[in-house]
């Protein structure tokens, strides 16, 4: 589905695929599953609201970094030469 959409917006297919994996796992940050376990790893059980709220923001300047650097590679001069082809 994201060679075939990748392909119809003429996007880079490579890009497009490196992109969304990379979304999935900056996606684990704030995944209740992954809170949980960073709570009970470091004895702070319920406080699971706390740490979502602390790695929040983090996640979402993370995201923006990421979004960033992939429209830059899909359309700048110098960073598009980082993506196969």
């Amino acid at each position: 589905m994201q060679k075939a959409a990748a392909g119809q917006l003429g996007l880079g297919v490579n890009l497009m695929g490196a992109a969304n994996s990379s979304g999935g796992v900056m996606g684990t940050m704030i995944d209740a599953q992954s809170i949980v376990v960073a709570s009970a790893a470091t004895r702070w059980v319920n406080h699971e609201g706390d740490i979502l709220r602390y790695v929040f923001f983090h996640s979402i300047a993370l995201a923006c970094l990421v979004g960033l650097f992939v429209t830059m590679q899909a359309y700048v001069w110098p960073f598009t030469l980082m993506v196969v082809h």
